[in-house]
């Protein structure tokens, strides 16, 4: 049963992915993101449904447009491979509760850890891409993070249910107005911006999904990857002394490790690392 499980996230993960990789080109450029369907950004011509196949397609056509023989992003197949692995690991997910025995708040968690994913992909390839995080999708994910927190009214008691919606709302609140003070203060020291308002509306998606406790592991694990990479970034040339680069991927990132592993396990990694210095 679990491979079966297994499989079918894989193939609607990657699926997802293509669609996650239609939301990236589109949304910035004020395009539906349903209509009109998949064709070629160089010549037009639409895709084949065939060829339109997550990860196979590009590969029968060898990276090429069938059409005008352009070649065709290695990133579209390389998305669509990384969504299927996201969804799968969704099911190792602490997620809403770190106690997951009960089928009804498995499928729940199940459900709300490809959700959140399916979310957060195409903000990434935004982020990416154009250093803007759509203040549309960081609101989906926010209302989307406390809609599932409000769905525990229906699988745990009420009294457990209310306190951790509560804690879902306050985290939301208090991850927005964070890193809001954080940008304010760093571009009065810097005398320029160093986050954008987008991350501020992430850090609230990650306090909708995660709740206080979480909410600070997973800025906490975007702050020091961020650092690791602008810092590699800087002393290796690939990055100016004040060039931006995207923070919104490093918050995503934070977000699904202490969706996965829980913020009481993240907790502990954190004090024996830092507990005995």
């Amino acid at each position: 049963m679990t491979s079966v499980l297994g499989l079918i996230l894989v193939v609607a993960g990657a699926c997802v992915g293509s669609f996650a990789n239609v939301v990236a080109w589109r949304l910035p450029r004020e395009e539906s993101v349903v209509w009109p369907g998949s064709h070629c950004p160089k010549c037009g011509q639409a895709v084949r449904w065939h060829d339109n196949v997550p990860v196979l397609g590009w590969v029968w056509l060898r990276g090429r447009c069938r059409d005008c023989h352009q070649g065709i992003s290695s990133r579209y197949p390389f998305v669509e491979f990384f969504s299927a692995l996201l969804w799968l690991s969704a099911l190792w997910g602490h997620g809403l509760l770190a106690a997951s025995d009960q089928l009804g708040l498995a499928l729940l968690n199940l459900l709300a850890g490809i959700v959140l994913i399916s979310v957060l992909l195409p903000l990434v390839l935004i982020d990416i891409d154009h250093l803007w995080l759509p203040e549309p999708l960081c609101r989906i994910g926010v209302l989307l993070g406390l809609a599932f927190t409000g769905a525990l009214y229906f699988v745990i008691p009420a009294p457990e249910a209310s306190s951790v919606i509560l804690n879902h709302l306050l985290a939301a609140s208090a991850g927005l107005l964070a890193l809001e003070g954080l940008s304010a203060l760093a571009e009065r020291m810097l005398g320029q911006p160093a986050l954008g308002l987008g991350d501020a509306k992430l850090a609230a998606v990650a306090g909708a999904w995660l709740g206080l406790g979480g909410v600070l592991v997973a800025l906490a694990i975007a702050v020091f990857s961020g650092a690791f990479f602008g810092t590699v970034g800087r002393l290796s040339g690939r990055l100016g002394p004040r060039q931006p680069f995207p923070f919104g991927p490093f918050i995503a990132l934070g977000i699904w490790l202490t969706w996965i592993g829980g913020s009481e396990w993240w907790g502990q990694q954190w004090f024996s690392l830092f507990g005995g210095l």
